[in-house]
């Protein structure tokens, strides 16, 4: 079994542990073929190397790539790092984002609000590591900032009605995906009514609703672990 280490770039509010577990446990029971190892990376905790692990993966936060925060800079010199020595790196929602900024792409507010709830991510370019083959996902979104410029020589995989970049490849090693496979239905929930605020109540009531449709974040999670696991 690799060893994949997981950049735990936040963590579930202790006001939602009532319905999840954090990060580690949602990504454990995506990825089960793998053995993930966390690091505590929004409280400054840093592998020491890129090849300390197999692979990487980065989870969502409610932070932005933009902030001058240290734990952000950092986070994106071993980005870079882990660019340089051709290890595997995915990236989820925040990590999707971190990988954009640290390449030198840009990620910025979307001026149409947040994208939330279960949306269609469109395939625009499959490759041999998407298997089982899908022209379109649905899968959970939520977010207010999105990649609006990839970086140089990135390959954009998918999109969105609300998101233009929202799966692309960078070489063969880094990948980044907006959505949130890892998400349930239960967490979905309770972010979107504790945000209700927030997203506006015609769209967050419209992200709710949406939590009927069937996911195919199995489908997404092959991919990754195909990605990770090459």
């Amino acid at each position: 079994m690799k060893c994949i280490g997981l950049l735990e770039c936040d963590h579930v509010d202790a006001r939602f542990r009532d319905v999840t577990d954090d990060y580690a446990a949602l990504f454990a029971a995506l990825l089960p073929e793998v053995e993930l190892i966390p690091y505590d990376v929004v409280n400054g905790q840093l592998p020491c190397a890129p090849d300390e692990c197999d692979g990487w993966l980065a989870t969502g936060s409610r932070h932005s790539v933009y902030e001058d925060l240290d734990w952000i800079a950092s986070a994106a010199r071993f980005v870079r790092d882990v660019r340089a020595a051709e290890i595997p790196f995915v990236g989820v929602c925040f990590g999707h984002q971190l990988l954009a900024h640290a390449l030198g792409g840009t990620v910025a507010r979307h001026d149409g609000g947040w994208g939330a709830g279960i949306r269609r991510l469109d395939i625009v370019r499959t490759e041999s590591w998407m298997e089982p083959a899908a022209d379109a996902c649905q899968l959970h979104f939520m977010h207010q900032d999105q990649v609006t410029e990839a970086p140089d020589g990135a390959i954009v995989l998918g999109r969105a009605d609300h998101c233009e970049v929202a799966m692309f490849r960078v070489g063969d090693t880094m990948l980044g995906v907006q959505a949130h496979p890892e998400f349930t239905v239960a967490y979905a929930e309770a972010l979107l009514t504790d945000r209700t605020e927030r997203i506006g109540g015609d769209r967050a009531t419209e992200a709710l609703a949406s939590l009927t449709t069937p996911t195919d974040e199995a489908v997404v999670a092959a991919w990754v672990a195909r990605f990770l696991t090459p």
